[in-house]
């Protein structure tokens, strides 16, 4: 069960430290977002602060999976983990293939079910990261070394190199590549599901 613990203070600092100290955790351990509104015939300033601890939220996300496995009528092991603000979830079953699905559709679609189930308690910023026996991660190198492969050529021949279509996580991952080249540029175009990235020359 997911407590959302709501304070409401004229001060902003005093709002989030109330519901702190209700569930008697530190600010590392809780999402929160805070609301700027006013009260009373005066209109004074009011902040409304809306707090859920990450436990909370980790364990909520296991047992959506769970129930969602059983929806599917399959079953995996599932890892939650948080670093760096973000949720880690990893997903192993025997049938990792029809779970990942092809290019990894199936699998973003999960993430994306996960994502909107979280989002219904409240602005949170919570960040989901969900992967599939690894998948991800050997997606990310193999796009890293092809896109790496391709810049060099672009810097070589300064013709733009019209990729893949890919989804919105890979697209970001070819934009932080290209970053890193002080000549060469990116842009997205196209419609999803068909959206790709061209990586462009640019002179100094």
């Amino acid at each position: 069960m997911v407590e959302v613990i709501k304070n409401e203070s004229k001060n902003k600092e005093d709002s989030l430290n109330k519901s702190l100290e209700q569930l008697n955790v530190n600010l590392n351990e809780v999402y929160y977002y805070t609301e700027e509104g006013t009260a009373g015939l005066f209109g004074k300033k009011k902040y409304v602060s809306y707090v859920v601890t990450k436990y909370d939220i980790k364990n909520y996300i296991k047992d959506f999976l769970n129930d969602l496995a059983r929806k599917m009528n399959t079953s995996f092991d599932i890892e939650v983990n948080e670093h760096d603000d973000i949720i880690s979830v990893v997903l192993i079953s025997e049938d990792n293939a029809a779970l990942i699905g092809k290019e990894g559709k199936t699998l973003n679609s999960i993430q994306t079910v996960v994502r909107q189930a979280v989002r219904k308690f409240g602005k949170f910023n919570i960040k989901i990261n969900l992967d599939i026996a690894g998948y991800k991660e050997k997606r990310e190198r193999n796009i890293n070394f092809e896109v790496k492969k391709i810049a060099k050529e672009v810097l070589k021949t300064k013709v733009d190199a019209k990729l893949d279509p890919m989804n919105s996580y890979e697209r970001r991952i070819v934009h932080n590549i290209i970053g890193e080249f002080d000549n060469l540029t990116t842009k997205s175009e196209g419609e999803t599901p068909f959206r790709y990235v061209v990586i462009k020359y640019k002179e100094d």
